[in-house]
């Protein structure tokens, strides 16, 4: 096997599943501190610590069912795993997708014009052109374009934390050192696992590459660490700025203005654009293969022109529905409900076929190309 192919196989599902959660949730850092830190700091981190095991067992473990199912698209992975109820998930989905693409295109047009002055409409007509010219293209230059920009993201991250840890280790260790009283740590890190895990089915689209039932299970595992890895980078620092960063609305606007390095918030924010464009790629993507798989059933094909006209199609839709309806307020009030969905119908019943299937020996998977 070479470099590139064990790359594909083991590491690129990971990048992908990153890079959307990254995109769609933590990347501002307000997601970290109402989830985690407003537990206080080491109850935080502690669960961030359960919301790793379980990314990684339930990526782990829908690797494999979409490898031995051969369910590459989420319509037909969710008709495989929960029969006549998908149309559950795919409508908590449908609303997931509005919600997060709504959120991004509106942040991608605040976030370049207080960075660079530049109209906001624009910042958000840049981040359209940029998903329809990756979506137009297909999987092969998404999943380039994904693991390249996530390699950058990391060494960005990674910045941002030895940087923190010099300037501000004494607010780390002191918010680190002060007792909380014991917050409801381990349900924190479910729910926040819950809802980020059904980005998932746009993940499935690279998983052509894997062919064995250990190669699922070891980049299921793999993915969770590296979608959590930068958000405990990102939350180490954020710990500094313990208490009062509580109230802020955009968390890292306040650390990276500390840094008090103009090139560095530069630097920072296009990358954090550039997790966006992933971020909206990646789910309409899993629109796309959706729609082309319905297609294929009814013998005929999808044109190439057709992926970027339903993804910007998608996006517009979601961007309307925004700002004039007031849909991301009304769905951030049904976000709770949103969550348990999500857990109700994959976390739940993929785990339940991992115990089934997975775990109890002498099972023998019909579908299965190989277990080592």
């Amino acid at each position: 096997m070479n470099k590139t192919h064990w790359f594909r196989i083991y590491v690129l599902p990971g990048l992908v599943f990153q890079s959307l959660v990254i995109g769609g949730g933590y990347a501002t850092g307000r997601e970290l501190v109402e989830f985690f830190l407003s537990l206080g700091p080491r109850q935080g981190l502690m669960a961030m610590l359960v919301t790793a095991v379980v990314w990684s067992l339930v990526t782990a473990a829908s690797f494999e069912f979409a490898r031995s199912t051969g369910s590459l698209d989420y319509r037909s992975f969710f008709k495989n795993l929960l029969g006549p109820f998908w149309v559950v998930f795919e409508m908590a989905y449908f609303v997931l997708m509005l919600l997060v693409l709504a959120v991004i295109a509106a942040a991608s047009g605040a976030m370049l014009h207080q960075t660079f002055g530049i109209w906001p409409p624009a910042g958000t007509l840049l981040l359209m052109g940029s998903i329809g010219i990756l979506t137009f293209f297909g999987s092969n230059v998404i999943e380039n374009f994904m693991s390249g920009w996530s390699f950058l993201l990391y060494a960005v991250y990674a910045t941002f934390l030895f940087w923190g840890l010099y300037e501000f280790s004494d607010g780390i260790s002191a918010a680190f050192d002060t007792a909380h009283p014991d917050g409801n740590w381990a349900v924190a890190g479910v729910k926040y696992a819950g809802y980020n895990l059904a980005v998932i089915p746009a993940v499935l689209f690279c998983l052509r590459h894997t062919e064995r039932r250990s190669q699922a299970l070891i980049s299921g595992g793999i993915a969770g660490l590296l979608a959590i890895v930068p958000g405990i980078f990102f939350y180490v620092v954020l710990v500094g700025f313990y208490p009062e960063i509580l109230q802020d609305p955009i968390p890292v606007s306040t650390v990276l203005a500390a840094f008090g390095a103009t090139w560095f918030g530069l630097v920072f924010q296009i990358v954090i654009f550039g997790t966006f464009v992933e971020t909206g790629t990646g789910l309409l993507h899993a629109i796309n293969e959706r729609v082309e798989r319905n297609l294929v059933e009814l013998g005929r094909v999808m044109p190439r022109s057709a992926r970027p006209a339903v993804a910007l199609g998608a996006l517009t839709l979601a961007i309307v529905l925004g700002n004039q309806l007031g849909l991301i307020k009304l769905i951030a009030n049904g976000y709770g409900v949103l969550t348990w969905v999500f857990i109700a119908t994959f976390v739940i019943p993929v785990l339940a076929w991992a115990l089934k299937n997975l775990l109890i020996r002498n099972t023998v998977n019909p579908g299965d190309k190989g277990t080592r």
